[in-house]
C-alpha cells in the first residue's frame, strides 16, 4: 500500500468506502500522490486496466502517462506545469482492447444550488425533471446523470452494464444539504441497466437497490432500472386537453370502464405459441374503439406503476415514475394515452400512495435507514397486506409522492387519479387492535400527516392541472372527502361509494322471495348520496377471492339471473352518482376474474351475453344523452322518490330530473325485483299526459321476456302524492324507464 500523504484516501477508494470521491478522483492540484503541492494531477480508478495515460480531448496528444498508486487499480498522473483546469480524456490499456474514454469525475455537479435546495426542502414539484436517471449534455458531451436520495449512506456507486455492476467504479458526489448523491456518465446511452450500490448507515452494504425515480425497468422478475429519456412526445391530443380544461365538472356524465391491462384480452406469440398480454400499442388499437362504441366516457386503469408480484395487480409498486415495462415502453404507454384521447376517452389511473412492498431492491431500509417508512411497526406496517406504511411526516417523502402524483398528468396527459386505500390512510389504528397503534399528538385516531398530505395532493393536481380530477377509494364515513379542502375537506374530486356497492350487493343476492326483507339495502343509499361526489363502483373488488362474478351473484335459474342483473345495472344507471364497471361485466362473464386469463370473449357468440352488452350499450346512451340522468348526479335536487316503501312487492320508483324548475325534463323509474309481472301498477306521476317507455330491461333486445308499456296516459287519480297516476305493467325482474312524451 502507498505510505503517503494520501494513503488513508487511496485505501477508501479501493475498498469502496470513500464519502467524497470527487475531492479524490478526477483532476486536482498538486502531485497524484500528494507530496507535492505546486502542478495538478488526474487519478482515476480503473480496477480492470494495464495502463493508462492522460491525453487532450480530441485524442491526438498524450499529456501524461499515469502510474499505479495502488496494485488494484489506481492509477496517478502528474502534470507539474498545468496551473489550471484543462479538458482531457483518459486512455486505456486492458487485457483486450486500447479505447479512449471520458473520465466522470472530470465533469462539474448535475444539479445546481437552487436545485439543492428545494430539494431539501421538500418543495420541488417537478422533482421527476432533477432526480432519477436523465441523458443530458455536460460540458458539451452526451451521457446519462444519475441523482438518488439516500441522506444516511455513507458511499453510493451507480453500477451498471457499463462497469460491470462493480461499485468500486462509479461512487457518485453527495450534496450535504439534501443528502442526494449524484454523478454524470459520460458516453453511456439509453437503455442501459443500472441499480445503486448503497453503503449503509452502519457501514453494512445494502442489496442493488433500483432508481426509485426510474421512468423505466426490467421486464419483471428482473429488476434492474434502465435509464430512459421521457424527452418531448409527439402528442397529438391539444384538443383534448384545451377541451378538458374548460368542460369537465361534477355535472357533465361519467361511466367508467375499469380494466386490468394484463388480462383485457390475451393475444398468441407468434414466437411462441402461447398467449400473453396485449402491448400498450395493441392495446392502442383496440381497447378505445371497443370503449367507445360501449358509450363509457373514461378508462380506469389498474396499477400501471412497476411492480414486482403479477398477482398484487399492480398494487405492490415499487417503480412509482414507470409504466410497467410488460406491455412496452414509456412512449408506448403514452401512445396507448393518445389513442384513447383521440377516441373521446379520458384515462384515470389508480395511484398508491398508501404503502410499498418490501422487497430487497426497493424503497425499503433504503440507505441503511427507515427512509421512507415509518422505524415503528405500529406506524409503519401495514397489517392485512404485509406492506410498509410512507412517514408522511418526513418532508422528502412528501415531496416524493407529491411529484409522482403531478407526474403522470404532467409527463404521460393521465386525467385522473384514483387513490387507492385512502381509509388506510387516514387512520392510525387502521386494522390493528388493542394498543397496536400510536395515537397522534391530541390522542385521536386519526392520521394528522396523511390528511395534510392529501389535502396537498388534491390542491396541487386542481392547482396545475384544469380538468383533472382525483377519486378517493375510501370506506367508511370520514366526513368531507369530496369537498374542498378551503372548506375543511380533504379535497378530492369524487368518492367510490362503497356503502352503495356493499348493500345493493347484498339486497340483489337474495332471492326475491327473501328480498322483502331486505329493501333497505336497495334504498338506504339515498338518505347519504348528496352528501359526497359519488362514483358507484362494480369494481374488480367484486368479482374475485370467492365472491364470484355479477352475474354469478344473482339468484335463480339463468334467466333469473340474467334478468336480475339487467335489472339491477339499470337501476345502477339511473341512481345518482357517477358509474364505473369492471371489465368483463358487461357482457356478463359467468366466471370470477383471474389476472393470469384473458376475459371470455368468447361469450359474446352467445345471445345473452351479446345482449347484456347491447344494455350496457343503451344505458350509457341514455346516460350521456339525458341531462336528467347525470346533471344532478351529486346533488339532490335531481332525484325525488314517487315510492320508496313498498317493500311487501320489492318495487321502488323514482325520478331523476334535470333541474328543479316546474316544467324541467324529467325520467321515470320503476324497478320490480321480483320474477312476477304486475298489471295495472299505479304509479304516482309529476306530470299529466302521455309517456313512452324509454328503457325496459325486459326487452326482448336485452334477452328479456318482452313484457312492456310502450306509451301509457296519466289517469285523474291521485296517488303517491300526486294529482294524477300511472297504470303501469311491470315487467318481472326488469327496470325501466319512462318519460312525456309531448308528441303523443
Amino acid at each position: 500500500m502507498l505510505m503517503s500523504p494520501i494513503a488513508d484516501a487511496v485505501r477508501a477508494i479501493v475498498e469502496a468506502r470513500h464519502g467524497d470521491p470527487f475531492a479524490f478522483l478526477g483532476q486536482h492540484t498538486g502531485s497524484a500522490d500528494g507530496t507535492v503541492a505546486t502542478g495538478r494531477c488526474v487519478r482515476a480508478f480503473l480496477p480492470w486496466a494495464v495502463s493508462v495515460q492522460v491525453i487532450d480531448p480530441e485524442g491526438s496528444t498524450v499529456l501524461a502517462d499515469a502510474e499505479r498508486l495502488d496494485e488494484t487499480g489506481l492509477f496517478g498522473a502528474d502534470l507539474p506545469d498545468a496551473t489550471e483546469t484543462f479538458a482531457y480524456k483518459l486512455r486505456v490499456t486492458s487485457p483486450e482492447l486500447t479505447f479512449d474514454m471520458w473520465d466522470p469525475y472530470s465533469f462539474p455537479p448535475v444539479l445546481g444550488e437552487l436545485d439543492t435546495y428545494f430539494i431539501g426542502e421538500g418543495t420541488h414539484l417537478k422533482l421527476y425533471e432533477k432526480m432519477g436517471a436523465h441523458m443530458a449534455t455536460l460540458a458539451g458531451v452526451r451521457g446519462a446523470a444519475f441523482t438518488v436520495w439516500a441522506p444516511n449512506a455513507q458511499r453510493v456507486s451507480v453500477v451498471g452494464d457499463f462497469n460491470g455492476w462493480d461499485g468500486r467504479q462509479h461512487p457518485m458526489r453527495k450534496h450535504l444539504n439534501c443528502g442526494v448523491w449524484e454523478i454524470f456518465l459520460p458516453e453511456v446511452p439509453e437503455g442501459t441497466r443500472y441499480k445503486y450500490e448503497i453503503l449503509g448507515a452502519d457501514g453494512n452494504l445494502m442489496p442493488l437497490k433500483s432508481d426509485p425515480y426510474a421512468f423505466y425497468c426490467e421486464v419483471p422478475p428482473a429488476t434492474a432500472s434502465v435509464v430512459y429519456d421521457l424527452g418531448d412526445y409527439d402528442w397529438t391530443d391539444q384538443d383534448w386537453m384545451e377541451r378538458r380544461a374548460t368542460t369537465v365538472d361534477r355535472s357533465a356524465p361519467m361511466s367508467i370502464y375499469e380494466i386490468h391491462l394484463g388480462s383485457w384480452k390475451r393475444v398468441v406469440d407468434a414466437e411462441t405459441g402461447e398467449t400473453r398480454p396485449m402491448t400498450y400499442r395493441e392495446l392502442a388499437e383496440e381497447l378505445p374503439a371497443y370503449v367507445s362504441e360501449l358509450g363509457f366516457t373514461h378508462i380506469e386503469l389498474l396499477p400501471v406503476n412497476e411492480h414486482p408480484f403479477d398477482g398484487s395487480w399492480g398494487y405492490q409498486p415499487i417503480g412509482l415514475f414507470a409504466p410497467t415495462s410488460r406491455f412496452g415502453t414509456p412512449d408506448d404507454f403514452r401512445y396507448f394515452v393518445d389513442r384513447c384521447h383521440a377516441a373521446g376517452l379520458g384515462i384515470i389511473i389508480d395511484w398508491v400512495a398508501g404503502h410499498f412492498p418490501e422487497d430487497a431492491h426497493g424503497l425499503v431500509w433504503f440507505d441503511g435507514t427507515h427512509l421512507y417508512e415509518h422505524a415503528d411497526p405500529r406506524q409503519g406496517r401495514h397489517m392485512d397486506w404485509g406492506t410498509l406504511i410512507y412517514n408522511y411526516g418526513r418532508t422528502e417523502v412528501r415531496n416524493f409522492l407529491l411529484a409522482n402524483a403531478l407526474f403522470w398528468l404532467d409527463k404521460f396527459h393521465i386525467d385522473g387519479l384514483r387513490v387507492d386505500a385512502v381509509a388506510s390512510m387516514l387512520y392510525l389504528d387502521y386494522s390493528r387492535e388493542g394498543d397496536d397503534w400510536i395515537p397522534n399528538k391530541y390522542g385521536g385516531r386519526e392520521n394528522l400527516e396523511a390528511i395534510d398530505f392529501l389535502r396537498r395532493m388534491n390542491e396541487l393536481v386542481y392547482g396545475h392541472f384544469p380538468g383533472a380530477i382525483t377519486l378517493a377509494e375510501e370506506s367508511t364515513a370520514w366526513p368531507m372527502v369530496s369537498r374542498p379542502t378551503y372548506l375543511g375537506g380533504l379535497g378530492f374530486g369524487y368518492k367510490w361509494n362503497m356503502g352503495w356497492m356493499n348493500d345493493t350487493l347484498r339486497y340483489i343476492g337474495e332471492d326475491p322471495i327473501h328480498r322483502c326483507y331486505h329493501h333497505n339495502d336497495l334504498t338506504f343509499s339515498l338518505i347519504y348520496a348528496f352528501n359526497e361526489n359519488f362514483v358507484l363502483p362494480l369494481s374488480h373488488d367484486e368479482v374475485v377471492h370467492g365472491k364470484r362474478s355479477i352475474l354469478g351473484r344473482m339468484p335463480g335459474d339463468c334467466w333469473q339471473q340474467f334478468a336480475n342483473m339487467r335489472a339491477y345495472l339499470a337501476y345502477m344507471w339511473t341512481h345518482p352518482g357517477k358509474k364505473l364497471l369492471f371489465m368483463g361485466t358487461e357482457f356478463a362473464q359467468g366466471r370470477e376474474w383471474n389476472y393470469q386469463t384473458s376475459l371470455d370473449w368468447h361469450l359474446m357468440d352467445i345471445d345473452w351475453h351479446a345482449r347484456m352488452h347491447t344494455l350496457v350499450t343503451e344505458l350509457n346512451r341514455l346516460y350521456r344523452d339525458l341531462p336528467a340522468l347525470h346533471v344532478h348526479d351529486c346533488e339532490s335536487d335531481g332525484f325525488a322518490w314517487i315510492d320508496c316503501t313498498d317493500y311487501q312487492n320489492s318495487i321502488i320508483a323514482y325520478v331523476r330530473r334535470e333541474s328543479t324548475a316546474a316544467d324541467a325534463p324529467f325520467v321515470l323509474v320503476v324497478c320490480n325485483l321480483t320474477p312476477i309481472v304486475r298489471e295495472d301498477y299505479r304509479i304516482g306521476a309529476p306530470r299529466a299526459g302521455w309517456y313512452s317507455e324509454i328503457l325496459n330491461t325486459d326487452s326482448e333486445a336485452f334477452g328479456g321476456s318482452g313484457v312492456g308499456n310502450d306509451r301509457v296516459v296519466t289517469l285523474p287519480q291521485e296517488s303517491h302524492g300526486h294529482p294524477q297516476s300511472l297504470l303501469l305493467t311491470l315487467p318481472p325482474l326488469a327496470t325501466i324507464v319512462l318519460r312525456p312524451d309531448d308528441a303523443a
